[in-house]
């Protein structure tokens, strides 16, 4: 069975190459723009892995990275957060928070399907 990765972004952009590229190698994706949607989305259908950028619309990355850690249940989702902001302060905060990787934009896109992949256990 495909694993399901939740991929928030609200850039477009990235998310259209994130998305064609994570359903190129065999991911389900689900997408959400903005920090309320993307806890609904977990809240709906439970990723293996989520992709969440930190500056959000609603509520940031931080917050939903906390609001997930909070949460028993969803204590191994997987979280990768993608952000403009490579200070080692955002990148410490992040992982302090519970995040388990990190990665700046810009960023080459086969470096984040990587990191999926090696997250996951997937060695296809």
């Amino acid at each position: 069975m495909a694993k399901n990765i939740l991929l928030v972004d609200d850039e477009p952009n990235i998310v259209l190459s994130l998305e064609f590229l994570m359903k190129r190698v065999g991911y389900g994706v689900q997408i959400a723009a903005d920090g309320d949607a993307a806890l609904e989305a977990v809240k709906q259908q439970r990723p293996d892995l989520i992709l969440l950028d930190v500056s959000l619309p609603k509520r940031d990355g931080f917050n939903v990275c906390q609001t997930i850690r909070a949460n028993p249940e969803w204590n191994d989702i997987r979280i990768i957060m993608l952000t403009a902001k490579g200070r080692d302060v955002e990148y410490e905060k992040g992982l302090a928070l519970g995040a388990d990787d990190y990665v700046t934009k810009p960023f080459a896109t086969q470096e984040v399907v990587d990191k999926v992949r090696a997250m996951l256990g997937d060695d296809t």
